[in-house]
C-alpha cells in the first residue's frame, strides 16, 4: 500500500516542472509517512496527524522554513524539535509523545518520533527545501475540523 501511494506521489511530482530529490508522503488514513530520495523508497514511519476537532491540510507543499529547536507559540510552549514548516503554522516535527504515534493526536501538525524527525530534518537540509516535496493525503480524523494553525507558527 505504501509503495503504491509513494509511486503515485512520485508520478505526480515527476509530471511537474521540476523533480524533487526528496518526496515525503503523509497518509493520514494510515497515520504513516513514507520518504523517497531520488525516486527510491528510504523510510516509512508512523506519524500522528490532526485529532478530532482539528485538521491537517491535504495538498502538495514545499518546506517554507526549518527550525531545529522550536516551541509552539499557541499550545503551551510545547517543544517541536526539528520542525519543517510547510503551510503557514503547520509543520512536520518531533514529538516526545511517542506512544500516540500511529493515531491522530495533534492540533494539525504532523508528529514524528524525535529520532525520525532529526533524520528527516537533516535530509531536507542537505537536499534543500526547493528540492523537497511534501504530499499530504487521506482523510482527516473528523469532517468537522477547526482551522487552528493557519495563522500561527507552531500549530502542533
Amino acid at each position: 500500500m505504501y509503495r503504491l501511494l509513494l509511486a503515485v506521489a512520485l508520478a505526480c511530482v515527476a509530471a511537474g516542472s521540476a523533480r524533487a530529490n526528496v518526496v515525503i508522503v503523509v497518509d493520514k488514513s494510515q497515520q504513516r509517512m513514507s520518504v523517497a530520495v531520488d525516486g527510491k523508497a528510504r523510510y516509512s514511519w508512523p506519524v500522528s496527524t490532526a485529532r478530532v476537532g482539528y485538521r491537517t491540510p491535504n495538498g502538495v507543499y514545499h518546506p517554507e522554513w526549518l527550525a531545529r529547536k522550536w516551541y509552539s507559540t499557541i499550545y503551551h510552549h510545547s517543544p517541536m524539535p526539528y520542525s519543517i514548516f510547510f503551510h503557514g503554522g503547520f509543520a512536520i516535527h518531533g514529538s516526545y509523545e511517542t506512544g500516540r504515534l500511529g493515531s491522530p493526536a495533534s492540533h494539525g501538525c504532523i508528529r514524528l518520533n524525535p529520532v525520525h524527525a532529526a533524520t528527516l530534518f537533516a535530509l531536507v537540509q542537505e537536499q534543500g527545501t526547493g528540492r523537497t516535496e511534501i504530499v499530504v493525503t487521506g482523510s482527516n480524523a473528523s469532517g468537522h475540523a477547526r482551522r487552528h494553525g493557519d495563522r500561527h507558527a507552531g500549530a502542533d
